[in-house]
């Protein structure tokens, strides 16, 4: 058992030497990609959100 788990470990950690990393502006890039896609996706859906609230409350005469 215990040889099982040295040879798991051993493995695992060969193939995260085979990994290529990004580098540091890579991921800096990613993330900021993320975080505008994020916002512009938020501000839509709110949008959205309000439009069909506004239109609901039309149809059923409460605003």
């Amino acid at each position: 058992m215990i040889e099982k788990i040295r040879t798991y470990w051993s493995e695992t950690i060969g193939e995260l030497g085979k990994v290529t990393w990004p580098s540091r502006d890579e991921i800096v890039g990613s993330t900021m990609v993320t975080i505008v896609v994020s916002l512009i996706l938020g501000f839509f859906i709110f949008g959205v959100d309000l439009l069909l609230a506004q239109g609901v409350s039309t149809l059923l005469g409460i605003g």
